[in-house]
């Protein structure tokens, strides 16, 4: 079904010098209709006007004096015709014709493309540069067609496509997968292969991600484009020959992230636009192309309301056009779900996930762009199958399988089971979010930001952020940044939950000074907090305005300068990486970097990554590191003198933490010492309960090993992350070496209510004990609900062990609680020492002391790396000297410090006796 202005558009040229009235009459719409999009067509200079009245249109080729019965050539209308119908419905065999925007925002990307591919004799080498989801992939698809129909690259070839990023890490692999290798040129070369250059020879070699490259690849790269020569893995000489145009693709900026000597070998960068840079007119044209898709995939019509379309516009944020595709697909899936049965699929605001719909919200707060995108916009998107003829035939963002066959199948069985729809529906909708999600995850985004939000927040404060939202949009004569629903729904959250604890907070002068300046926004921050008063029924010091003011001129667009940097580090391969994730998600922030620490990298690495870290982040405010583990911190004094920048660390990051610490870190007038305070009394964004707790005496678990230093300070990590979530301030985690029992505990006794015992041993003080194995293997947020709740823990599921899982868990224990040891390559050594000196029988006991003892031995190499052994005075030293002579233990020991090349000292020699003595498995 054609757009009202295509009709318009169509009736003018058919019928020349014609009136509003005379539109209006001849196509029924309304005359207000007709006026609007006539001057819309001349303004964008398809039509043109007469002077004086009545005012008559006509095509801005034609003439007033032209015939109304004029007849119009067929190929001057195909001329006139608006270029986004002429992508639509043309098939010219120029595949960049089907591209939205190849005469608008795409124009010099295609003129560059085109010249990169006819260029004589062999093209040219050229580089997309774009934003995640911009399209790059789907544009070295198009060069490589449009080569083909020109005759460049024969047709029966493929375009050879490589990830640079899938061998990163490994240089040689991937320098054998692009030039292939000769037989026994490493390990596992048992025949020789072809690479990559050579199946692309007569043809085209797409590398994305080129930035993820290593120097020695892009040098190799840059050889074999100046010489077209290049020899496989193991060959002697530049001696093969390959004519191949190379294509790569980027996110970033090629001038940083790639070598200077590389990218003045390729002449051509063609940069693709972000969405949002994109005219109104492209960006409701894509709407309608992505949604055409999949009306051809069903065979069935779709229509969208024009709020269904505002809302997907408005909810594309970093993920561009492929954001916009996913939600596409969401809300086509949905509402196939919920129309199963019609031959047309209506789709309408019901039928939208919570994230997408707060897109309304996002393109209302948005006058500019909203202005610009009204004027194309219809009451009904109406768009049947195969209304576009041809498509590029490779898409990065298309799904590989047909979800609606999915669906259909699913809906079928479900029904044939007795299910009532409203289940069928719950079901399906799962299915949808599953498959899509798993899909699109693996292209840096999610289509319903939003529900990670859900994860941290209340939706009652979600719904109350978006009519705040609106209500400063209506206030304030200025733009405000895409993440103002997140940010100021994780700040008032955060205050409700202050307040619900009893919490106040003085006003900093800065933030007072501040507030001063901007008396407007001062007065909207006023009409908030009595919103979020009336809304929560709560009292909310009238301090609160001065810091919602200085959050609502802290979310401007164009505050971008002087926030302090926040750095994550943690390890593992991708921890860091996935938190900063969530957080640029929900906030859309620039100032946070994650940096990851793989198991076996080396300390002074790992310095050097945070300080290198710190110093890109900074923008003259300072740096907050947030790490995950307390031995991170001890690079804050040396990262400080280093590099001349304030930093702070806090320990124990989790996301919401980090999340807050985003937030706050944007606002304006703060400095990171402040930001380091404010943090230390986070109390999450739980929802707001009315009741006040009271007061609650002291209460606390021993967490108890050989030292009271080793693997009980790992277990007292592992139960305050759940503690401090819960705010339980007054349940401490005490930790207890084996020879203290007798003189410490009934101190602790007098101080504390024992709630329970944990770590190498149970000391029968009365409490419950609870072995170590539980709170590593299970979760221990919900052994301490049981714990808490009264509930009988013997009733609790055992831990039953064999080998395999014991081993299991000494590894994920290592991975969990140490920085600088490698499990994988540990856990061999120390199981075997562990098997020489306990006797096992099988059981699972034996296996818990065994587990208990290379959890043990863990600690004590992860301590001599940190050069930080543990102590013992001269007395016991000794007393164990004396009785451990000769001994299985020292033997084993002696062979661990001539595999492992360490040493192994006296004092956690002795430690290691006395754990092995507590349970009388000592051999000697």
């Amino acid at each position: 079904m054609e757009r009202r202005i295509d009709r318009i558009y169509r009736f003018v040229s058919e019928n020349a010098n014609v009136t509003t009235k005379d539109v209006a009459d001849s196509l029924d719409i309304q005359r207000t209709n007709a006026s609007k999009d006539l001057n819309l067509l001349v303004k964008e200079g398809q039509l043109s006007k007469s002077e004086g009245r009545p005012v008559r249109y006509f095509v801005s080729t034609q003439s007033v004096e032209a015939s109304f019965d004029g007849e119009v050539p067929q190929a001057q209308k195909i001329a006139m015709e608006p270029p986004e119908k002429k992508i639509l419905n043309q098939n010219t065999g120029n595949v960049f014709t089907q591209i939205i925007g190849s005469t608008g925002s795409m124009r010099n990307a295609v003129e560059q493309a085109k010249a990169a591919i006819l260029y004589p004799p062999r093209g040219l080498n050229c580089l997309i540069t774009g934003p995640t989801g911009s399209g790059k992939t789907f544009f070295a698809h198009a060069m490589f067609q449009f080569a083909q129909t020109e005759g460049v690259v024969e047709a029966d070839r493929e375009l050879v496509v490589f990830n640079c990023a899938d061998y990163a890490n490994n240089p040689e692999l991937l320098m054998s997968h692009l030039f292939g290798y000769e037989k026994g040129a490493f390990t596992g070369a048992d025949t020789e292969k072809d690479g990559l250059i050579q199946q692309a020879d007569g043809g085209m070699l797409f590398l994305d991600e080129i930035h993820r490259l290593p120097p020695e690849g892009q040098e190799m790269i840059f050889y074999f484009m100046d010489h077209g020569t290049y020899s496989r893995l193991g060959e002697s000489g530049k001696n093969r020959f390959a004519n191949v145009r190379i294509v790569g693709a980027t996110t970033e900026d090629p001038h940083s992230a790639l070598l200077d000597t590389f990218v003045r070998r390729i002449p051509i960068n063609i940069q693709m636009p972000a969405f949002s840079s994109r005219p109104a007119a492209e960006q409701i044209d894509l709407v309608r192309v992505m949604v055409a898709m999949e009306a051809n995939r069903i065979q069935r019509k779709i229509t969208l309301t024009e709020d269904v379309v505002r809302s997907l516009l408005g909810s594309v944020s970093y993920g561009n056009v492929g954001q916009l595709k996913s939600n596409v697909q969401l809300i086509c899936a949905r509402g196939f779900m919920n129309h199963m049965m019609q031959e047309e699929i209506p789709i309408t605001l019901n039928d939208l996930t919570e994230g997408i719909k707060a897109g309304l919200v996002q393109l209302s707060a948005d006058r500019i762009k909203s202005t610009d995108i009204s004027p194309y916009l219809e009451p009904e998107m109406v768009v049947t199958p195969n209304e576009i003829d041809e498509l590029i035939k490779t898409d990065t963002y298309e799904l590989p399988y047909n979800l609606y066959d999915i669906i259909g199948d699913k809906a079928t069985l479900l029904k044939t089971e007795g299910l009532d729809q409203e289940t069928i529906n719950h079901f399906i909708s799962t299915d949808i979010n599953v498959h899509l999600k798993s899909f699109y995850k693996d292209h840096g985004f999610t289509f319903d930001t939003e529900t990670r939000l859900t994860e941290f927040v209340d939706k009652h404060v979600i719904e109350i952020s978006n009519k705040i939202a609106a209500l400063v949009s209506e206030r304030l004569e200025t733009h405000f940044q895409q993440n103002f629903i997140y940010a100021m729904s994780l700040h008032i959250s955060s205050f409700l939950k202050k307040i619900h604890v009893g919490e106040t907070r003085e006003t900093n002068a800065n933030i007072r000074e501040m507030a001063k300046d901007y008396p407007t926004e001062f007065a909207v921050a006023r009409e908030i907090r009595r919103l979020v008063e009336k809304e929560f029924q709560v009292v909310i010091p009238d301090s609160e305005d001065y810091y919602l003011t200085v959050l609502l001129v802290s979310l401007r667009e164009d505050q971008s300068a002087g926030k302090i940097g926040v750095v994550v580090a943690a390890h593992g391969n991708s921890t860091a990486t996935s938190m900063a994730q969530v957080v640029r998600e929900l906030l859309d922030v620039t100032n946070i970097i994650a940096v990851d620490m793989p198991l076996d990298m080396h300390p002074r690495v790992a310095y050097e990554k945070m300080r290198e870290a710190v110093t890109q982040i900074d923008e003259g405010s300072g740096v907050l590191i947030m790490v995950d583990m307390g031995s991170l911190a001890t690079f804050n004094e040396e990262i400080e003198k280093d590099t001349g920048i304030e930093v702070c660390t806090l320990d124990m990051v989790t996301t919401p933490l980090l999340i807050e610490a985003a937030r706050k870190s944007s606002v304006l007038g703060s400095g990171v010492d402040e930001l380091y305070e404010s943090l230390q009394g986070f109390r999450g964004y739980g929802r707001v309960m009315q009741e006040k707790s009271e007061p609650q005496e002291k209460q606390a678990i021993l967490a108890i090993c050989a030292s009271g230093e080793g693997t009980a300070q790992r277990l007292k990590e592992i139960i305050e992350r759940p503690l401090q979530q819960r705010n339980l301030k007054h349940i401490e985690v005490l930790t207890l070496a084996i020879a203290d029992i007798k003189t410490k505990v009934p101190a602790f006794k007098e101080e504390f209510k024992i709630l329970a015992t944990t770590g190498i041993m149970d000391p029968k003080i009365g409490a419950p004990y609870i072995p170590m194995e539980k709170f590593i293997n299970q979760k221990a947020d919900q052994i301490l609900d049981e714990l808490l709740l009264e509930n009988d823990l013997s009733e609790q599921k055992e831990v039953v062990l064999d080998a395999n899982k014991a081993r299991e868990l000494c590894i994920n224990f290592m991975k969990e609680s140490f920085t600088f040891i490698n499990p994988n390559k540990l856990i061999d050594p120390l199981w075997r020492l562990a098997q020489t000196m306990i006797n096992s029988d099988g059981d699972s006991s034996d296996y818990a002391l065994m587990v208990n003892f290379v959890m043990h031995m863990a600690g004590t190499i992860e301590r001599g790396i940190l050069q930080q052994p543990l102590k013992i005075d001269e007395e016991s030293k000794r007393i164990y000297q004396g009785v451990t002579d000769n001994v299985v233990m020292n033997r084993g020991l002696n062979e661990l410090e001539s595999q492992l090349r360490i040493t192994i000292p006296t004092s956690e020699r002795y430690y290691i006796y006395q754990l092995l003595k507590n349970n009388e498995e000592i051999r000697v």
